[in-house]
């Protein structure tokens, strides 16, 4: 039997002093939060600050986790992602993000093209205190099921 294989992401939504989202703009996707692959023998929150650090230029203090995706469709992926906040740094593009801004909240959504990135960005946004599961496949975009605050799995 082979064993299932999965991609790990971890993902931030990153808040600095004032309030604003630490975005970037992927070169395919869009604009989108900070995330990215988990290294193998790399810990969890050792690569978000990486991911975080390599895309943005921006250092951060990782908060609670606030939502598991779970991507159903090939690559499948589990994608975990943390409230952050930005405590030094400036925001500098890299190769994966030609542009990195510091966007007010009520800004960002309408930025969010991607249909995946827009969802992770309003799971996030209405983070209350407990993490939320979502479960979802692409080709088309579809939630498959949701738990958490929002729902009534809990």
């Amino acid at each position: 039997m082979q064993q299932p294989r999965h991609i790990i992401v971890v993902g931030a939504l990153v808040r600095n002093a004032g309030g604003a989202l630490l975005l970037i703009r992927h070169r395919r996707r869009g604009w989108e939060i900070p995330q990215g692959r988990v290294e193998e023998g790399e810990g969890l929150l050792d690569a978000l600050r990486r991911e975080v650090h390599e895309e943005t230029g921006i250092e951060i203090e990782p908060g609670p986790l606030a939502a598991i995706h779970s991507k159903l469709t090939p690559p499948a992926a589990l994608i975990l992602t943390f409230l952050a906040t930005g405590i030094g740094g400036k925001p500098t593009p890299s190769e994966e993000s030609p542009e990195v801004a510091w966007v007010e909240a009520a800004e960002a959504l309408p930025l969010i093209t991607h249909p995946v990135n827009r969802q992770r960005l309003e799971t996030l946004l209405a983070f209350r205190d407990r993490t939320l599961f979502v479960s979802y496949a692409t080709d088309p975009f579809r939630v498959l099921q949701q738990i958490g605050p929002s729902s009534s799995g809990l």
